[in-house]
């Protein structure tokens, strides 16, 4: 991932990285990353939040939540520190986002399909978008930025790391489907056409001769769940141009 944000979105590359304490993912790093991101945007910047690691979920106590739970991720030191919610990713990322400026979120985690609180998520089946404001009527959406995000797997899946793609190196199957998406399409793709593209490749791993329950535990034949597309807002996925 790196890689392609590097050399095929010519995102700029911090050469000072792997020498700087305060890019170790800890908690307090990770906000205060976050909070960098979006400070002084303005209007034709183009902003991107990349995460992979371990994903969870947490009972919601504020009625924000249609399933119940808040989604989180975990920072490096988050056995001692905590885990960051779904509420804070929304109130540092999405809530500052002003006219002109565009958020992409990539997760690659467990329970990340709505880890920024969006207000839409796209249904791949019905190809229409699902209403995702919380019950309390919190204000979830942007001050009229754009953001969008596309999680590994629903609230309720967990994400898959695997060799299936290339053999015994394990990968994130979201990153890897993204990736292989982007290399196909590096010019011109449609949210739709990546969203497609990123399903057949993980359909080409999925065990598809796997049907009854106990041969699937037997040969041990997981399904890698569908990528997963939320939104500020709705738009029409298949004419509406991927670009970071």
């Amino acid at each position: 991932m790196i890689l392609l944000l590097f050399f095929v979105f010519q995102i700029p590359k911090n050469t000072d990285e792997e020498k700087t304490p305060n890019l170790v993912p800890t908690k307090e790093n990770i906000k205060h990353a976050l909070q960098w991101l979006v400070k002084d945007c303005q209007a034709g910047d183009s902003l991107v939040f990349y995460f992979s690691g371990h994903g969870l979920r947490q009972p919601d106590f504020k009625n924000d939540e249609l399933d119940g739970y808040d989604e989180t991720i975990c920072p490096l030191d988050f056995r001692t520190e905590g885990m960051i919610l779904d509420n804070d990713l929304n109130t540092t990322l999405v809530r500052p986002l002003t006219r002109g400026v565009t958020l992409h979120a990539i997760v690659d985690a467990c329970h990340s399909g709505t880890i920024l609180d969006l207000p839409y998520v796209y249904d791949t089946k019905r190809k229409n978008w699902i209403d995702n404001h919380p019950p309390s009527g919190t204000e979830k959406g942007t001050r009229g930025g754009f953001a969008v995000c596309i999680s590994a797997c629903q609230d309720d899946k967990l994400a898959a790391d695997t060799s299936a793609f290339k053999g015994k190196v394990m990968k994130g199957a979201m990153t890897f489907s993204f990736i292989e998406a982007i290399k196909r399409n590096p010019n011109r793709m449609s949210y739709g056409a990546l969203l497609d593209s990123m399903q057949n490749t993980i359909n080409q791993v999925n065990p598809g001769n796997c049907f009854k329950v106990k041969l699937q535990k037997l040969l041990r034949c997981n399904t890698i769940p569908e990528p997963l597309l939320s939104s500020s807002e709705k738009f029409d996925v298949s004419s509406t141009i991927f670009k970071l």
